[in-house]
């Protein structure tokens, strides 16, 4: 009897590819605690070749007393799936912070064998961080604007009346008029820059090709602050236009490229900044009040091989004021989220020693739109004023 085309069961070879079309690793665990089989997401997620990883037990890619391991021990007692969330499967080689979902299910077909499915977090919480990011720059939006206000103001007075003083000051007292005036200029200085988190104003967007961007940020970067550092590029040269802001963008990738240099500062020959730019579908967000979702196919990311940014520092890397520069401000990686989040974007920050990652999802441009409207298929982009939320 010939089964129906739609009812044939799938050859081998067939099997595996729809196990590697899935974006999830998925691996088969013997009973002997190792690896007998994986596909392509797993590479990936671990960092090594199907081949090796056959060749490895799981406890030693998982850190020392995983939960993983306690779930496998579970599932094959009592032979039932059973699921976790956020665990922390991070290791010094592939990073030390890969929270993902566990899914684990015993093979039925093959006693003792367990299969286990991880679904990485990555996407929640960089949603979960965006709003974090967001409240931080309101807040800065806040003190912005009393700073203007109410520091400003009287440190003109304050630098008028040294200016005075000098006029009849002795040698000596010039130093200290002359002191009080450069101060009361530093702080204005420092003042001004913040007061650019409290503008409002709507952002004008249209299509903008991110490899000349990237282009024109290079050669800034070459002529000026990064002469002795090697740029690797890795563009996708089909992808579409992003809707945003041109002098916006080359600000936000400017500030990225030259924390990277100075990252990279000490290596010498040895320095070097990654541009990649992807297509991504499958990222989408769900605005409140609205039943339709937005869409961050785009992304765009800025790499280096620096030391890394220090673990406790990650979670605030965007507030203001924080900063791993003995001289730094700490406004300009809150800058460059605000302009992110003004064109309803995500960013977020990877980091391990030479391995640090920028990575920012931003929507794409559509002809059948204006500048000023939806930007995908009819799902308009958050305004300044929408929270990014997780359904």
């Amino acid at each position: 009897m010939t089964l129906a085309a739609d009812q044939r069961q799938l050859l081998p070879n067939e099997s595996e590819a729809i196990l590697n079309a899935l974006p999830n690793p998925v691996l088969l665990v013997a009973p002997d605690g190792k690896i007998a089989d994986a596909n392509m997401a797993a590479e990936s997620f671990f960092e090594i070749s199907t081949q090796f990883l056959k060749r490895q037990s799981l406890k030693e890619l998982v850190p020392f007393g995983s939960p993983l391991l306690a779930l496998i021990d579970q599932v094959r007692i009592s032979g039932s799936p059973v699921n976790e969330y956020r665990v922390d499967l991070g290791t010094p080689r592939i990073g030390g912070d890969r929270q993902v979902d566990l899914h684990v299910a015993p093979l039925t077909e093959r006693p003792g064998y367990i299969v286990v499915m991880l679904q990485a977090r990555s996407i929640a919480d960089k949603m979960d961080r965006q709003l974090t990011h967001r409240s931080a720059a309101r807040s800065v939006i806040a003190l912005a604007a009393m700073l203007a206000h109410e520091i400003k103001n009287p440190l003109s007075g304050i630098r008028g009346a040294a200016q005075l003083l000098e006029q009849q000051a002795s040698a000596d007292d010039r130093v200290l008029t002359q002191l009080i005036c450069n101060e009361a200029d530093r702080i204005v200085t420092l003042v001004d820059r913040m007061e650019v988190f409290g503008d409002e104003r709507p952002v004008a967007r249209g299509p903008v090709n991110i490899h000349s961007v990237l282009d024109h940020v290079k050669r800034l970067a070459q002529s000026g602050f990064a002469q002795n550092t090697k740029f690797v590029e890795d563009y996708d040269p089909s992808l579409p236009p992003v809707l945003a802001n041109q002098d916006q963008l080359i600000q936000v990738f400017l500030n990225l490229v030259k924390n990277a240099a100075e990252a990279t500062a000490d290596l010498g020959a040895d320095a070097e900044i990654q541009l990649t730019t992807a297509f991504r579908p499958g990222v989408r967000l769900s605005v409140p009040g609205k039943k339709t979702r937005v869409s961050l196919p785009l992304e765009f990311c800025v790499k280096d091989n620096g030391p890394g940014v220090p673990e406790d520092l990650l979670p605030n890397l965007f507030d203001p004021f924080v900063t791993t520069k003995p001289t730094g401000s700490g406004l300009g990686l809150a800058l460059v989220a605000k302009i992110v989040g003004d064109h309803g974007g995500i960013i977020e920050c990877e980091s391990q020693p030479r391995k640090t990652v920028f990575r920012i999802l931003l929507p794409m441009y559509s002809p059948a739109r204006n500048t000023d409207g939806p930007a995908d298929g009819g799902q308009s982009p958050p305004s300044d004023s929408t929270h990014l939320t997780i359904k």
